[in-house]
C-alpha cells in the first residue's frame, strides 16, 4: 500500500511519541508499504518552526531519508484540486494533503476526524 503521512503523524514517527497510535506505527513500520511525506507537510513545519511553535527536526530531509520516506512534491493539478474541495476543513496544509491523496491514490494516515467528510482512502485513527 502507498500511504501518505499527515504532518502529525509525521512528527509523532520522527519523535517516537506515545500519542502516535499503534496502527499508524505498523503500517509505517511494514517494509512493503511505501510511505510518503508531503511537500505540504515540510512546509507547515519550517513554518511553525520559524515562528517558534513547533519544535520539530532541523534537518528535515535527513529525517525523512533516514526512515525511508520519499517525499510527494505539490503540483498544480494538486493545488486547483485542494482549492476545489468543498470547505469542510479550513486548513490550507490539511487540503493539500486530501487532494494529493485523492488525485495520487494513496491512503491518507491520519487522526483528524474532519478527513472523513472527502473522498479520499484512509487509516484514520483515534486521536491522543
Amino acid at each position: 500500500m502507498n500511504v501518505l503521512i499527515d504532518t502529525h503523524i509525521l512528527l509523532w514517527w520522527l519523535a517516537d511519541d506515545a500519542s502516535l497510535p499503534d496502527a499508524a506505527r505498523t503500517e509505517i513500520a511494514r517494509p512493503e508499504n511505501e510511505v510518503l511525506v508531503s511537500a505540504a507537510s515540510a512546509w507547515e513545519i519550517a513554518i511553525k518552526q520559524s515562528l517558534g511553535r513547533l519544535d520539530a527536526p532541523h534537518e528535515l530531509l535527513t529525517a525523512l531519508s533516514d526512515n525511508d520516506f520519499d517525499t510527494l512534491p505539490m503540483t498544480a493539478s494538486h493545488a486547483l484540486a485542494a482549492g476545489r474541495l468543498p470547505s469542510h476543513h479550513a486548513d490550507p496544509f490539511d487540503r493539500m494533503l486530501i487532494a494529493q491523496a485523492a488525485a495520487e491514490d494513496l491512503t491518507l494516515i491520519t487522526v483528524d476526524d474532519r478527513f472523513k467528510l472527502y473522498d479520499v482512502s484512509l487509516l484514520s485513527l483515534e486521536g491522543p
